[in-house]
Parts: structure tokens; C-alpha cells; sequence
């Protein structure tokens, strides 16, 4: 049966952990980063548990048996424990008090699961395949942790910061969403991976101050292509050639590559670096998403780094990536 996704506060909220190994201590160092309020059980802690216990992080319960009152008084459950007669007491004990149990490594005794996590707080990716197939899921999750930039979390922070800010300026929802769109795609996300947090505060505040009537910069992206095999290239550089409004497309780049951009970007012969800073600078003003591109490991030179420099001098928001993922690495 399909499992219903859902996301739990359980800041101050108690959890029963029965268990005190590895196994526990993974489970019980995420309910402490949700703000659980953690009771644990075992006959022995871990020594990472021993330490949170000394910190006064968990409330560490005695006794001979697990006592169904701990059952009663949790919002949660996770049996972390090798013994199955124990795990299936404690799966039996948290039916019948009505709460959520999760029995590591048993879906067949679990009444909830804990999916695999991609964390760019305040964003969270859960991945589960209803215990069918826990490795695809990890698998699945790694993926998503090489694509989705760290980033990601400091622009949702950024909306989150000026929420109340945005709905005031910008009550219609349409207008909003028009808004977010071209946040989205300006050069705001490219700032925050470059790590130029006052920048892109600096472009907020520009483009919610002029209830977005302004027309949000554009960005520069500096790619090299490697030896033109369209399966090489980053999934970072694939997604910027279907956004790029403008692609400069230097000698000796693939044809395979260029078929691969956005339909209806415009293209144009790459100029030399002398001529590229002032028509970069024009491109971006103008609100243009452009794409450079070399064969090779494009832009590492001496003089690339130049074109960076001038550019961010001028608060452009401009990225460099090999674009290509060699064989073996």
C-alpha cells in the first residue's frame, strides 16, 4: 500500500527510543535536530548517547521492561533493537495506546517510516519507497544531494525573512507569483552560490522595493564543454543551458553541445576577453541569462579569471564550472 507523506513537528515533543547503538544513535541525533524532546531505553548507551545523557539532551529511562506508560506519554516511537520478540512487543504495545512506531530495518511492524533526507533546511527532500527498495531510495538521495545546491537553503531563508514583506508589497497573488518567477531566475540564486549573501540581500531588497516592476538582472555562466560529449556536462551546466536567453559559443565547441541548449536562445560567435567584459556588463544589465562556452576546461585561465573579477567588480553575478565530468573522476 502507498504510504501518505507527511512532515511532523515534534519540536518539545516526546519520543520514545528503545535502544542505545549506532543505529539509535543515528535516529536520535535527527529528533534532536527537529527539537524532540528524547527518552531513550537501553541497557547501554552508545558513547555518543552517554555524552548527549552527561549534556542533559536525553532523559534516560529506567527499569527492568519497557513500561507501556513511556508508550502512552510519546507522540512517537522508534525501536532501534536487534531483538524481534522485543521489537514486536513494543510494535504490539504501540498499536494498542494508538501511537506511531518505527521499527528499524521492519516495515512489516513499522506503522510509520523514516525516508532518506536531503536537508537544505529550512528545505527538506523525504524519499521513501515504502520499505520496498531502501537502498534505491539512498541511492536516489545522493543523487539529489550532488544536483541540488547547498544554497537552496539560504534563498528560502531569505523569502522567509521577508515574507510578510513580500505579501504587503505584493498582495495579488498573480503579481506575487510573477515576482517569484523572476527571483527565481535573476541573478539572486546565482549570488547565493557564489557565496555573496550581502549582494543578494542588496538585489532583494532593489527588486522588492520596486514591487517588482524592475526587471530582475541577468547572470553569466562560464562553461567549459570538455572533449563534446553532451553526456559529460554537470547537471548544473545542462540546467543553465535551458535557461540561457544568450549563448557565446567559442571556437571548436561541439555541435552536440549546442543542440542541447534551449531552443530559442540566441547565438553568437564568443568574442575575445578584451571585448567580452563591456558586452557581458550590457547583456546583464539588460536582464539576460548568458552562457559562455569553450571546448576543454573552458575558463581557467589567467584571463578568465580576469573577466571574473571585472564582472563581479561590477556586481554581476557570474559562475564558472569545468561543465564536463571526466571519466574516473
Amino acid at each position: 500500500m502507498p504510504l501518505f507523506p507527511l512532515f511532523a513537528d515534534l519540536h518539545g515533543r516526546e519520543v520514545l527510543v528503545v535502544g542505545g547503538g549506532e543505529v539509535a544513535t543515528r535516529k536520535i541525533q535527527a529528533l534532536l535536530r527537529a527539537g524532540a524532546r528524547v527518552l531513550i531505553y537501553a541497557r547501554e548507551l552508545a558513547p555518543a548517547l552517554q555524552a548527549l545523557a552527561v549534556e542533559g539532551r536525553l532523559h534516560r529511562l529506567e527499569g527492568d521492561a519497557v513500561d507501556p506508560q513511556w508508550i502512552e506519554r510519546a507522540w512517537l516511537v522508534v525501536a532501534a533493537t536487534d531483538d524481534h520478540a522485543l521489537n514486536r512487543e513494543l510494535a504490539g504495545i504501540a498499536a494498542a495506546a494508538k501511537r506511531w512506531i518505527n521499527v528499524v530495518d521492519d516495515a512489516e511492524l513499522s506503522s510509520y517510516q523514516v525516508p532518506a533526507v536531503v536537508d537544505r533546511d529550512p528545505i527538506t527532500i523525504a524519499i521513501s519507497s515504502a520499505g520496498a527498495a531502501p537502498m534505491l531510495a539512498r541511492q536516489l538521495r545522493e543523487r539529489l544531494e550532488a544536483e541540488i545546491d547547498p544554497s537552496l537553503g539560504d534563498l528560502a531563508r531569505l523569502f522567509a525573512r521577508h515574507r510578510g514583506r513580500i505579501r504587503q508589497r505584493l498582495p495579488a497573488m498573480r503579481e506575487r507569483r510573477d515576482w517569484f518567477e523572476r527571483m527565481l531566475t535573476g541573478d539572486i540564486p546565482a549570488l547565493l552560490r557564489a557565496g555573496d549573501i550581502d549582494a543578494a540581500e542588496h538585489a532583494f531588497e532593489a527588486a522588492l522595493a520596486e514591487r517588482g516592476t524592475r526587471r530582475v538582472a541577468g547572470s553569466v555562466a562560464l562553461i567549459g564543454c570538455g572533449d563534446g560529449d553532451p553526456g559529460l556536462l554537470t547537471l548544473r551546466a545542462l540546467r543553465l543551458l535551458n535557461q540561457a536567453d544568450l549563448i557565446l559559443v567559442g571556437d571548436g565547441v561541439a555541435q552536440a553541445i549546442i543542440d542541447i541548449a534551449r531552443r530559442d536562445a540566441t547565438m553568437q560567435p564568443l568574442p575575445t576577453t578584451d571585448d567580452l567584459v563591456e558586452l557581458l556588463s550590457a547583456h546583464v544589465q539588460a536582464g539576460l541569462h548568458v552562457v559562455c562556452l569553450r571546448p576543454g576546461s573552458g575558463f581557467t585561465d589567467a584571463g578568465s579569471r580576469g573577466l571574473r573579477n571585472a564582472l563581479s567588480e561590477r556586481g554581476h553575478a557570474c559562475e564558472t564550472l569545468p561543465g564536463a565530468v571526466w571519466p574516473g573522476d
